[in-house]
């Protein structure tokens, strides 16, 4: 049974950070291309950063800017997002997905950016 498991989300202050972790289970992670997607209060999922199966190409959406940095440990069976100087648009529901259109992905965890 495939699952992805998000957390590391939460409250924080403009310009702060956040370390998002998933945890994936009933696939072989070193197989896929992995995904970190979002989706905000009443817009569509988007595809926020992208990390090949060796590791080695890194995709990032424009609105990322330098900001976040994604990575994995296979041996792990995890995958990262380092978010760093978060504004108030990255509020979003984050999630962990084995596709760019979020088809496979876990429950997600809530980012939220106020002062």
């Amino acid at each position: 049974q495939v699952q992805l498991v998000e957390s590391g989300g939460g409250l924080v202050q403009p310009g702060g950070s956040l370390n998002l972790t998933c945890e994936v289970s009933g696939f072989s992670l070193s197989d896929y291309w992995m995904w970190w997607v979002r989706q905000a209060p009443g817009r569509g999922l988007e595809w926020v950063s992208k990390i090949s199966n060796r590791g080695n190409h890194i995709y990032h959406a424009n609105f990322v800017e330098g900001r976040f940095t994604i990575s994995r440990d296979d041996t792990k069976n995890m995958v990262y997002l380092q978010m760093n100087n978060l504004k108030p648009e990255d509020t979003a529901r984050y999630y962990c997905a084995r596709d760019e259109q979020g088809r496979i992905r876990g429950q997600g965890t809530q980012v939220t950016v106020s002062s």
